[in-house]
């Protein structure tokens, strides 16, 4: 996943996409982007880290002008390695192209192919934006050759872009001397939403990937972008909207609302906060058809995203919330070295256990989700120290199965603790008295109910479901190879820097 914004004004937007990547932090700590524009030439500065790292005061003073975007990256395809990957990615012809991107497409691999041999572009990079970059502009070229560009020319072209890409995708392009193009997959699987400031020089619009980055900075949010759709957006702050894909249908990712989303964020009409105030009660459920809650003292939320659902099966089953576990809010980014205890050590550098709030008590840990289960069977083993009598687990999220290829960093089979492994042997693993998983189908009525207007849910690290109907074994293989590469290089002295919160999500 990652974070994208852009902004078309009539004041200085450098500072503006800053704080708004800040608020986007959440989505990308691995590399962050700006572009701006100044009549028809840009300025960028892009480089790993984070936001508050990669731009000082130099940086942000060689970024004039009133037109810009920008993103934080969290690398699900390419190299995690390369400064160049970091977006926001440029062409020049046509016209000149600047664009960020978040998602991930499924059939890159033909596209390269494509792209090299028929439509006569060069790819310098692994990444999958520089071919949907790529790809957006051949048709640009298409639709604008010998005519002037208007957006229904722009439109055309993202009609092109339908055709020919699939996967997941929330873009947003600048188009030199001409303005800002967004527009989303006809899944609707990643996020995008625009909104609008009425400053005395004229409209300000911005488009961001969540709700928080509009109303952090000012802007009155106006709506989603539906799947498929496409907004233009000239330099003079009109929006021109087209829906651009044949058969589009809403299916957002539900992992947003489990894990990747800020909770004061409201996505597709979705309080995310909401959601997980619902699965709480959801799982609250089922834990009371496993278990007497008699049995329960106490139940402490694993920080931060689990706490809403926490307090609300707490409320449920009657028994006292409780926060046992601090979290350090400073200890940045770790490091992931060969070996385990390594990252034994980080979780304990990021988690801290309250003693009074464990010793001789029977605890219920919630967490959002388990991914690979190591994390998880150290914070067991944690509140076992801190005096616990016994320790049982819920998952707010039904047990992560398959990996994701829709732009979340989600691991191979092999390195999936529930994938071919039984709820006893998941609870072996990780230690605990007893294991509670959410059901796959309360998870997405939890979510689902709050907008009617849903077709569904891209749940597929779930369910196995890939919604765009292209994923094959190959193509499994592909990601389990690209991964195994990846771990070769940690081996040999490459460290790759963790996005993961104190939480196994």
């Amino acid at each position: 996943m990652c974070g994208i914004v852009g902004v078309i004004s009539k004041t200085p937007v450098n500072q503006l996409i800053y704080d708004a990547l800040l608020l986007l932090q959440h989505r990308g700590q691995d590399a962050a982007g700006i572009v701006t524009a100044m009549d028809t030439k840009f300025f960028m500065h892009k480089a790993r880290g984070m936001v508050r790292d990669v731009f000082r005061t130099r940086n942000m003073r060689a970024l004039p002008g009133t037109v810009g975007l920008g993103q934080v990256r969290y690398p699900t395809a390419g190299n995690a390695y390369s400064e160049e990957e970091a977006q926001p990615f440029y062409v020049n012809a046509p016209f000149g192209l600047v664009l960020v991107h978040n998602g991930n497409l499924t059939n890159a691999h033909a596209l390269r192919k494509e792209l090299f041999a028929i439509d006569r572009r060069h790819l310098n990079t692994e990444s999958d934006s520089e071919v949907l970059l790529n790809v957006l502009a051949h048709e640009l070229e298409l639709a604008a050759r010998d005519l002037p560009l208007t957006p229904e020319e722009v439109f055309k072209a993202v009609r092109g872009v339908h055709k020919r890409i699939k996967g997941s995708y929330a873009v947003v392009c600048l188009i030199a001397g001409y303005g800002l193009l967004a527009f989303r997959d006809p899944y609707g699987i990643r996020p995008l939403c625009y909104g609008q400031a009425d400053l005395p020089e004229g409209p300000e619009v911005m488009v961001a990937s969540e709700s928080v980055a509009l109303e952090g900075t000012g802007h009155r949010f106006v709506r989603d972008v539906a799947p498929g759709e496409a907004l233009f957006i000239d330099l003079d702050g009109q929006v021109h909207a087209q829906q651009c894909a044949e058969r589009p249908s809403l299916n957002p990712c539900v992992f947003e609302f489990v894990y990747l989303a800020r909770p004061d964020s409201i996505i597709d009409g979705i309080s995310v906060y909401q959601a997980r105030l619902n699965m709480g009660e959801t799982l609250a459920q089922r834990l009371i058809s496993t278990m007497p809650p008699s049995e329960i003292d106490v139940v402490i939320p694993i920080p931060e995203s689990s706490r809403p659902s926490a307090m609300q099966l707490a409320q449920k089953i009657g028994k006292p919330y409780r926060e046992g576990f601090v979290k350090n809010r400073y200890v940045g980014r770790t490091f992931i070295m060969p070996g385990q205890s390594v990252r034994r050590k980080s979780v304990r550098q990021k988690l801290n256990a309250m003693p009074q709030e464990f010793k001789g008590r029977n605890v219920l840990l919630v967490d959002d989700s388990i991914v690979r289960g190591n994390t998880s069977r150290e914070i067991v083993q944690m509140a076992r120290e801190a005096g616990a009598r016994r320790v049982y687990m819920a998952s707010a999220a039904p047990p992560v199965r398959y990996p994701n290829v829709y732009g979340i960093d989600m691991p191979t089979k092999s390195e999936l603790i529930a994938h071919g492994r039984s709820i006893e042997e998941i609870r072996e693993f990780i230690g605990a008295d007893a294991l509670i998983y959410q059901d796959v189908a309360a998870m997405k009525k939890a979510v689902g109910s709050l907008n009617t207007g849903l077709d569904g849910l891209e749940a597929s690290c779930f369910d196995g479901h890939y919604i765009t109907g292209d994923v094959s074994a190959e193509d499994f293989a592909a990601i389990e190879t690209q991964r195994t590469s990846q771990g070769e290089e940690e081996e040999s002295g490459r460290t790759r820097l963790a996005l993961q919160s104190a939480g196994d999500a």
